[in-house]
């Protein structure tokens, strides 16, 4: 059973910029990979979701809020994914959680139509809060 546990969240200005890291206790290469938030009151909502975590083109999808703002990176050696967030926004506040679910029984669009509800694993989350 793969670990994940989610790094780099804080406090950020309106406008910066945020990389948060995702390390698993194995090899994450035959893993789909999906990052989501939660802010308080509110629901579980997709980042992103992708399945290129073996270094082939994969595909990529993406929430409709952080479109063009969010992109992900694999660092194999480390077994990390990362999540950047450019253009932080208020509204960005919120526990980001990274999941993952084995290539074989997922998809990265699966990932993205269900929401997350398919990912077997999952960190505890880091808080990301953005100040206006």
């Amino acid at each position: 059973e793969v670990q994940l546990v989610e790094s780099g969240g804080g406090l950020v200005q309106a406008g910066g910029s945020l990389r948060l890291s995702c390390e698993a206790s194995e090899s994450l290469h035959r893993y789909v990979i999906g990052w989501f938030r939660q802010a308080p009151g509110k629901e579980r909502e997709l980042v992103l979701c992708d399945s290129k975590t073996d270094g082939s083109n994969g595909s990529q999808y993406y929430g409709d809020s952080v479109r063009g703002r969010a992109t992900m990176s694999v660092d194999s050696a480390k077994n990390t994914v990362y999540l950047q967030m450019d253009s932080l926004k208020p509204d960005d506040t919120a526990v980001y959680s990274c999941a993952a679910c084995p290539n074989n029984y997922c998809s990265a669009y699966g990932c993205f139509i269900g929401r997350g509800h398919d990912m077997n694993y999952w960190g505890k989350g880091t808080l990301v809060t953005v100040s206006s």
